[in-house]
């Protein structure tokens, strides 16, 4: 399950705490949990496109349920590990405070990854995700991304349009 860090004091929150302090800043948290996928979709850097394409089917149930009370139109994959081309400068622009004009919504099916958030008394906190964590970060939310010491995450991505997905600086 995510945890929540706070920059101004290193405080963490666990558990039921993490879903109820999110629900406070509108940000949408849900666990869906891995374990009906096979290793091989799961630890799989560099999957194919049928393997991609098996993860988004195997969370069908789910995409559907959470794309009906979001309007989320499409659904893809995106994997960051140390096999992506460029992952360094890739990272770079993902550490820039960004929003975008649509909610940025993960699910991380493997791999980890921190989405830091400006919340609504301009208090940042870290969303730290872990496999089975979903985030849905509402649109115009200032907001960055980095990954965990493992330096890896795959994750689908959930999206009104794919334009409203670019990040605005």
């Amino acid at each position: 399950m995510a945890k929540v860090r706070f920059h101004d004091n290193n405080e963490y929150l666990t558990g039921q705490a993490v879903v109820d302090f999110l629900a406070t800043q509108e940000v949408i948290y849900e666990h869906w949990g891995v374990d009906r996928l096979d290793n091989n979709l799961r630890d799989n850097y560099s999957p194919t496109e049928v393997e991609k394409q098996q993860i988004l089917d195997a969370f069908k149930a789910e995409i559907a349920d959470i794309s009906a009370r979001r309007d989320y139109k499409t659904a893809d994959i995106i994997v960051l590990s140390d096999k992506t081309p460029n992952l360094d400068a890739l990272l770079e622009k993902f550490k820039g405070e960004h929003h975008h004009t649509d909610d940025e919504c993960r699910f991380c099916v493997d791999g980890h990854g921190i989405f830091a958030i400006k919340g609504k008394d301009d208090r940042y906190f870290d969303v730290e995700m872990e496999p089975g964590d979903l985030i849905s970060v509402p649109s115009y939310y200032r907001h960055y991304f980095k990954l965990m010491d493992d330096r890896k995450i795959k994750a689908i991505r959930l999206f009104v349009t794919p334009a409203g997905w670019e990040a605005i600086y």
